[in-house]
């Protein structure tokens, strides 16, 4: 097997992300957001835990002291998904987003009576290299829906980690400190997101800072 461009090494932070095949919608419903959502809670946790089948946040606690990833921030689009994780052991990140994938992946075909793969090959991972790009791509992560004009307001996309960073949901999925510790409130960091609204809609992407999927 081919050596990745960007090896992942363990402490450092990446954006991860990746698309359909052929640009196809993953997500048509919320049934299967929930289950993709499902399979990122379950996958970050290493070691013996409920079967996957009979797993639900609201009825197992996992060990989240046996996690291989931490997730800063993520977002589900309908034919592409975004994290911005840490890898908390050797090959964590492989194996986090090898397992969601196989997982979803045959949900998705079993559910729509297909075959094959749902993914557009090895998913891309950038290395963060310095905080200011830590703060702007998981900026770029949580203007994803209105950057896709998925919704115009933010607070109401549910497949994103915005809402838990302001505070509108009381479940807790993400790592939020390294970012949120930036900010005197959680206000100010809803600024930063939203003031960049205009400038992300337009210009797309902060082209240096992130891979395109071609």
């Amino acid at each position: 097997m081919a050596s990745r461009k960007v090896p992942l090494a363990t402490g450092e932070h990446y954006h991860v992300f990746n698309r359909g095949v052929a640009k196809m919608r993953i997500f048509n419903n919320v049934y299967d957001c929930n289950r993709f959502l499902r399979c990122v809670l379950y996958y970050q946790i290493d070691g013996s835990k409920p079967r996957f089948s009979v797993f639900t946040p609201e009825t197992h606690e996992l060990n989240s002291a046996k996690k291989i990833v931490d997730i800063i921030s993520y977002c589900f689009m309908p034919n592409h998904f975004h994290f911005l994780l840490k890898q908390v052991r050797d090959g964590g990140i492989s194996e986090f987003i090898s397992k969601i994938s196989n997982s979803y992946t045959k949900y998705f075909n079993i559910k729509n009576d297909r075959i094959g793969p749902l993914l557009q090959g090895d998913f891309k991972a950038v290395h963060i290299e310095s905080n200011e790009q830590l703060l702007h791509v998981g900026r770029y992560i949580h203007l994803n829906p209105v950057i896709g004009f998925v919704t115009k307001d933010l607070e109401l996309y549910k497949w994103s980690s915005y809402p838990e960073y302001i505070d509108l949901i009381k479940d807790s999925i993400c790592e939020k400190e390294i970012i949120l510790s930036q900010f005197e409130t959680k206000n100010d960091y809803k600024q930063f997101v939203l003031n960049h609204v205009d400038y992300a809609q337009k210009h797309d992407q902060v082209k240096h800072l992130l891979l395109d999927f071609e």
